[in-house]
């Protein structure tokens, strides 16, 4: 396994983990609507469920899905439908600068649960696997590969919920606050687009 594989699937991860998507929109909201302690389940879930999900990918569960397009199609429509329950509750989420109201931020299970359904991710981890396995040393480099996105994840979910709670004090007005609610759920209503721009 060369050094230069690596570094090649290190950006790769870190491009796909930092850019917005909809992990990362809820985790900006989640720390702007609970802060980033309420929020640490969270983060920590879509960090465990997507190393779960590469090494799944690994051993062959993405081919079996994308070999199958009525198991594709059905991972998108619950993807799909998830992503618009999910938009809801940020569009009302009442944490507040407190971190106290009605709403919850998303458990542990609820994340990693998110990432078998989040089509984004599924893609980009089969996209991952086949650029940057090696048959002839499948265990180094899915090893390398699961490391490496680890920790461009860990960074992703540092930096976008820190983000969201560094803008707590500005939204503290609740009239600001609900429009950036809404306006964070239109984002991940926006994101269903790409998804499902062909079925």
């Amino acid at each position: 396994m060369s050094i230069e594989l690596a570094i090649a699937a290190a950006l790769f991860c870190f491009a796909g983990s930092l850019t917005p998507g909809p992990n990362n929109i809820m985790l900006l909201a989640s720390g702007v609507n609970f802060g980033f302690a309420r929020t640490i389940p969270h983060m920590s879930g879509v960090v465990a469920g997507y190393a779960l999900l590469l090494l799944m990918v690994g051993l062959g569960i993405g081919q079996s899905v994308m070999a199958h397009p009525m198991a594709f199609l059905a991972l998108k429509v619950a993807g799909a439908a998830y992503l618009v329950w999910l938009a809801w509750k940020v569009a009302t989420a009442t944490g507040g600068p407190s971190g106290e109201g009605r709403s919850a931020p998303l458990s542990f299970v609820q994340a990693v649960a998110f990432q078998w359904i989040n089509v984004k991710g599924v893609l980009l981890g089969i996209s991952a696997v086949a650029a940057f396995t090696r048959p002839a040393a499948f265990g180094p480099t899915l090893t390398m590969l699961i490391s490496v996105s680890f920790a461009a994840n860990v960074t992703s979910v540092l930096v976008w919920t820190l983000f969201g709670t560094a803008l707590r004090g500005f939204l503290s007005d609740p009239r600001r606050a609900r429009v950036f609610n809404v306006g964070m759920a239109i984002l991940l209503l926006a994101s269903l687009y790409p998804m499902l721009a062909d079925v």
